[in-house]
């Protein structure tokens, strides 16, 4: 019994036992984790269509890059969080569910972030600001936090002046993030048939420039052929980049810190879970779990080191005596 006692080996076969036998019997344990309840809303507007993504290693357009960080913050999120799907276009977001449990509803949001397509939009506007803040009313209304998936592009342009329309809700009560989708470089914007077909680009002349609808800018009266009457403009076309897109940081940085959101470019932080843990409001639930498979695992592990340490000594012995061998006949 001493030798037994004093034998490695029977203290690996005790320990693997106690540990096959705390398997059998532990109970799960309850423990507190947190949850989320967040709606996504996905920008459908011309724009997103620039092909100035990538998706699984190959160019993707907008779109298609924001359905795959969509699906993907789906399979991460934990059980019993839950997430709501609306789409922007023109100056509202409209909402197509509300936010549900992903797990058990994982299929039918799959196929529905899947199935979301330009074609959805019923105008042509892109009234980002509009959007933005009808979301977080959207997602006040729910008692969700918000991600709202957008390159940033006003179409039309915000009026001279460059200041943001006033917010007339509660800043910061509703948490979220705007994720910026594109690319830094300026790329023009695709022309589509119906069918979907790229058909050619938008040129300078082919969109709105400025933004004439309002009053005109403070310097309007520099301008060549101004007039405060018949050219409060002044007579020269607009110049800019319209034409082009881009993903516009510096302005959704603007439009989040108006509304008490945050901001994240999705071309920095492809996977959103961080970004949700970061800036939505975690819900706590009590959730049991079994940690039967821990001492289990750890008991197959002292099994197989006990059982194979034996034929890898065996191995070594062997394969050095080999050594030896070859040695000694040089």
């Amino acid at each position: 019994m001493r030798e037994r006692l004093e034998d490695a080996r029977f203290w690996v076969l005790l320990a693997a036992m106690a540990l096959t036998a705390l398997a059998l019997l532990v109970p799960r344990i309850q423990m507190t984790r947190n949850v989320y309840d967040v709606v996504a809303i996905v920008d459908l507007t011309k724009s997103m269509l620039v092909r100035d993504m990538h998706v699984n290693g190959k160019e993707a357009d907008r779109l298609e890059a924001t359905k795959r960080a969509l699906t993907r913050l789906l399979a991460d999120m934990p059980c019993q969080s839950r997430l709501g799907l609306g789409i922007f276009t023109e100056r509202r977001s409209f909402l197509l569910f509300n936010p549900v449990e992903v797990c058990e509803n994982f299929a039918p949001i799959e196929i529905a972030i899947q199935s979301l397509d330009w074609r959805m939009a019923w105008e042509g506007d892109s009234m980002v600001t509009s959007g933005v803040y009808s979301a977080v009313h959207m997602a006040e209304d729910l008692g969700a936090d918000l991600v709202f998936l957008t390159d940033g592009h006003e179409a039309p342009p915000l009026p001279p002046g460059g200041g943001l329309p006033d917010y007339d809700g509660e800043i910061g009560k509703v948490r979220g993030f705007l994720a910026g989708v594109g690319g830094r470089d300026k790329v023009p914007l695709p022309k589509l048939d119906d069918d979907g077909n790229e058909t050619g680009h938008y040129g300078h002349d082919d969109v709105p420039q400025e933004n004439r609808s309002g009053a005109p800018p403070p310097d309007a009266h520099l301008r060549p052929g101004w007039h405060p009457k018949w050219a409060p403009f002044g007579t020269d076309p607009p110049k800019g980049d319209e034409h082009l897109a881009y993903v516009r940081s510096e302005y959704l940085e603007k439009l989040a810190a108006k509304t008490g959101l945050a901001h994240v470019d999705l071309i920095d932080a492809p996977n959103l879970l961080p970004a949700v843990r970061a800036h939505a409001r975690p819900r706590p639930v009590e959730v049991w779990v079994d940690i039967r498979p821990i001492p289990a695992a750890l008991a197959l592990a002292l099994l197989v080191a006990l059982y194979a340490a034996p034929f890898a000594a065996r191995v070594a012995s062997q394969a050095w005596a080999g050594g030896q061998n070859r040695l000694q006949t040089k």
